[in-house]
């Protein structure tokens, strides 16, 4: 299974792709989308929506894993990430792939084993499990964090859905990851 993750950002959206084979992964690539910062929100959204674009039609991913917004200080701020991975999404959607959502807890909770993890354990977590000849770049390792995250997580949420399935009672249900009555 080949699995594009997403950090998203109005100035810069981390990409990375990886191939899931069994319990191995591997490194397909990682970049950016950078967008330009003189042009206005609606080119930089375009921007962000014809790479995620581009990177779908030449990886062909199978599904694809995005980062969720947090709420910053500065509500501005978040609203603007927000419209960014907005773009991102649609662009995924548009696509027809799949699209899985994690937090940043999460995702550091997958890569480094405590969701307080700085960036450069992320980098360095990323660089080892992918076995990468040098630390990918902040924005990259992100991306490359959140599709590692799925990996791990999506065949758990799959025999979660699957014993509640052969349970044969429909009370069962996952929300948030758990399954639940």
């Amino acid at each position: 299974m080949k699995i594009l993750g997403i950090d998203p950002g109005l100035r810069t959206t981390g990409f990375g792709i990886i191939h899931k084979k069994g319990n191995a992964l591997n490194y397909i690539a990682s970049g950016t989308v950078k967008t330009p910062p003189e042009a206005g929100l609606p080119v930089r959204l375009k921007t962000i929506f014809d790479g995620i674009s581009e990177i779908v039609a030449t990886y062909e991913p199978d599904c694809a894993a995005i980062e969720k917004v947090f709420v910053n200080v500065n509500p501005q701020s978040t609203l603007l990430l927000g419209q960014a991975r907005g773009a991102a999404i649609s662009a995924l959607v548009a696509a027809e792939l799949a699209v899985y959502e994690f937090t940043a807890l999460q995702i550091k909770q997958a890569i480094v084993g405590h969701g307080k993890a700085q960036k450069k354990q992320v980098q360095e977590m990323v660089q080892r499990l992918l076995s990468l000849p040098g630390i990918p770049g902040s924005d990259a390792a992100d991306a490359l964090g959140v599709a590692i995250c799925h990996a791990h997580g999506f065949d758990a949420i799959r025999a979660l859905e699957k014993a509640a399935v052969l349970s044969n009672q429909n009370t069962f249900r996952i929300r948030r990851g758990r399954l639940i009555r």
